[in-house]
């Protein structure tokens, strides 16, 4: 596991790394995206049809590529808040008769040009796996089994037909499918209270398990400490016989979702708040334990992960969804990204998947224009993450000063730390070992004993820039990667406000 000890300003630093001691595999779905009909995601985002840079169905290239580049392996579809109102059967068939309908989750109108197949023929050309909301503000039961009919089904019935006339023979088996999004929140179309929608939940599941027994199902969550997340995992993490086999070694339930933005106008609260994540995930895999316990579900039955399917830098006040959540992001927002990323890889036993919101234009690492693509600064360790730490997670020894100033949220002091060096290790199925570190200082650099690490060659990979509110623009990009070589002797130092990823070979 991944241990911090505090210590003192004026005591020299260290990080061990434990290759043997490997801890958890990393599902390569942490590094999920999530595209919404909100603001440029869809239109104008991914889906461009008659600019020069699009393909012959109106897709983005230059956004195809980095989703290439990053190797997307999932991405959630259509929301959000969005699909509280959403009809999937306006989006399919022929785009003249498709109806334009009021939008009301970002207030507008959703002209339906952009619909399942689509987003289907996306993801087959991007080569990543959908992963479906249903709607459960104004959608009914029926609706959802219509929709998982027509992705999923190979038999001579009305949706899966009406599939095949709309141009698809084989179905596009969509595994994971979310039980509604943050019906507790107040801003919801038909917001609900836990009582209502763990009733709702569990009804809806056992109904989608029976038409297609081999999906994954996601239910709908808060943040993690919640007593919504309670609740619900109390009442719907529980075995019963699963549709018509008899088969009690299966739950209805897959994974929990949780969802959690930060964000601070000041550094060192804004680089530190995605500690509020990872203790976030330690307490949902705590109250999954405790419904399984409280429900004695048998230990045949597969544990539910946690879908932690919103997470990112954002300020709804600075960057209000209404007007599209272009957020502009800094080092400082880049620096933080990271430290979630870091919490996601020590949480590795409990995270079944991850999504950051958003993919393209709305709270993203990608910007369009009618011209090209920006990578914001946020892009960067993110795509450090994805291209290099997949594997197991290894155990590291981190000895740091601590911040101990104001927290956002405040909740995060006293309950996790808050170390200047913030780091995670990687054993990968290439023989290569990473370790991550993120130095949220914005004034020190540290000089670090790595003593322990054996390498007779280390890859330096950085990210940082001048300082903490370095933007990248189409005309400047300061920030970006930095390559350089280390021998692997001895100390290391780490630069003031940076992310550092360190790569050398075992043996």
């Amino acid at each position: 596991m991944a241990t911090f000890t505090s210590i003192p300003d004026g005591e020299k630093p260290s990080i061990s790394v434990h290759p043997a001691n490997k801890i958890a595999k990393i599902n390569d779905n942490i590094y999920g995206g999530f595209t919404e009909h909100m603001g440029r995601c869809i239109y104008g985002g991914i889906y461009d049809p008659g600019n020069p840079l699009s393909d012959e169905n109106g897709f983005r290239k230059d956004v195809i590529e980095a989703f290439q580049e990053l190797k997307v392996p999932v991405v959630r579809y259509p929301g959000g808040n969005f699909v509280a109102t959403y009809d999937w059967r306006d989006g399919i068939g022929p785009r003249d008769q498709r109806p334009a309908r009021p939008e009301l989750a970002w207030i507008g109108t959703e002209t339906n040009e952009f619909g399942t197949d689509e987003f289907m023929k996306w993801c087959e050309v991007v080569g990543t796996e959908p992963y479906l909301c249903l709607n459960f503000g104004t959608g009914t039961l029926a609706e959802a089994l219509g929709w998982l009919e027509y992705c999923n089904s190979d038999r001579d019935s009305y949706y899966a037909n009406l599939r095949r006339k709309n141009g698809r023979e084989k179905p596009y088996n969509v595994k994971y499918w979310a039980l509604g999004n943050e019906c507790w929140g107040p801003w919801q179309v038909e917001q609900m209270t836990k009582e209502d929608y763990a009733k709702k939940a569990w009804q809806w599941a056992k109904a989608l398990k029976l038409l297609d027994p081999t999906i994954t199902l996601i239910l709908c969550g808060e943040t993690g400490t919640s007593s919504w997340d309670y609740y619900v995992l109390n009442k719907c993490v529980k075995w019963s016989v699963h549709g018509l086999s008899g088969d009690t070694t299966k739950s209805f339930i897959d994974m929990h979702s949780i969802h959690i933005y930060t964000a601070d106008n000041e550094h060192l609260p804004n680089a530190t708040a995605p500690r509020a994540a990872e203790r976030a995930i330690q307490m949902t895999s705590a109250l999954i334990d405790l419904a399984r316990i409280e429900n004695k579900v048998p230990e045949t039955v597969p544990r539910p992960t946690i879908c932690f399917d919103e997470w990112n830098v954002w300020d709804p006040v600075r960057a209000p969804g209404e007007e599209g959540a272009e957020e502009k992001y800094t080092l400082s927002d880049a620096l933080a990204v990271a430290v979630f990323l870091n919490g996601f890889i020590r949480q590795a036993k409990d995270m079944g998947m991850a999504n950051i919101a958003q993919s393209v234009n709305v709270i993203s690492p990608l910007m369009t224009s009618k011209d090209g693509l920006i990578k914001q600064t946020i892009w960067w360790p993110l795509l450090l993450f994805s291209k290099y730490m997949r594997g197991h997670t290894i155990a590291i020894n981190v000895k740091s000063p601590e911040y101990t100033g104001r927290t956002n949220p405040s909740w995060i002091r006293g309950t996790i730390e808050t170390p200047y060096l913030d780091a995670c290790a990687v054993a990968g199925e290439d023989g290569w070992l990473n370790l991550a570190v993120t130095n949220v200082s914005e004034e020190r650099d540290f000089e670090v004993d790595l003593s322990g690490l054996k390498a007779d060659k280390v890859e330096v990979h950085t990210v940082t820039g001048e300082h903490v509110q370095v933007t990248n623009t189409a005309e400047d990009q300061q920030v970006g990667i930095q390559e350089s070589e280390w021998d692997g002797k001895g100390t290391y130092t780490f630069p003031k406000h940076s992310f550092t990823l360190l790569r050398w070979k075992a043996i």
